[in-house]
């Protein structure tokens, strides 16, 4: 049992690697990871670049109707994040008469 020329031609376009008219991966198919001992998912270049996912961003994961979804945290307020972390035990008046020094009324 052989193959028709035409069966042959859909068996190595199937095999071909999917590209776009760039040259570069299309994702047809769908678009695929590997879940590490870890736990760790890479997502994929093309959608960390079209949804704007840089390095150290926060995601937020939920499970919907059986599917994981994951969605970028809304940046907060970088002052608020950091606000109350210094413990010095002086107050801040007293801290900025350090670094200034005594003023012209001491």
């Amino acid at each position: 049992m052989g193959l028709s020329l035409v069966g042959a031609l859909a068996v190595l376009a199937w095999l071909r690697p999917k590209v776009d008219r760039l040259g570069r991966n299309h994702y047809l198919d769908g678009m695929k990871a590997i879940v590490s001992e870890k736990g760790q998912v890479t997502i994929p270049k093309p959608l960390r670049e079209r949804l704007g996912i840089r390095a150290g961003e926060v995601l937020e994961f939920e499970e919907q109707k059986g599917k994981l979804v994951a969605t970028k945290t809304s940046p907060g307020d970088r002052v608020d994040a950091v606000y109350g972390i210094l413990r010095l035990g002086v107050s801040t008046d007293e801290l900025i008469r350090r670094m200034r020094g005594p003023g012209p009324d001491e």
